[in-house]
């Protein structure tokens, strides 16, 4: 009982310091979103980000933003991404980061955005690939 005590004093005195240094951020740099960016729990195939806070233009759509962590984890063109924000939804690459910060911003006032391979939305051995041709019959 007195650990989750503890826990929970650690957890609530952690998001003041971080609600603290967006306030700070956010008078510092009004345009700017700041964002925490992290590989989802269960990604084995893409690398760890250099880095975790990006402090983001407001303009930058989701997309735009998306070819920026692909940059930053050095992803070949041919290589799915998929954004996820706080953990669940993927948003409209046409989003702003300031429309999706509206909607999505955590209390502590980070956005979180985590990203993902195809490989953890499932294997590529079970798809199916179907060509346009029909098949061809063979008639005796």
């Amino acid at each position: 009982m007195q650990d989750t005590i503890i826990m929970h004093s650690y957890l609530k005195k952690h998001k003041q310091i971080r609600k603290e240094e967006v306030l700070a951020i956010r008078n510092r740099f009004p345009t700017k979103i700041p964002v925490i960016v992290q590989k989802f729990y269960k990604e084995n195939h893409l690398p760890n980000l250099d880095k975790s806070k990006f402090l983001v233009p407001q303009e930058i759509t989701m997309s735009q933003f998306q070819t920026i962590i692909r940059n930053r984890i050095r992803l070949s063109k041919n290589q799915a991404l998929y954004l996820l924000v706080n953990n669940r939804s993927m948003m409209s690459q046409s989003l702003t980061l300031a429309e999706v910060y509206a909607e999505h911003a955590d209390s502590d006032g980070f956005l979180y955005v985590t990203y993902a391979s195809q490989e953890v939305f499932g294997n590529h051995n079970n798809i199916i690939f179907r060509s346009r041709k029909k098949p061809s019959t063979i008639t005796s």
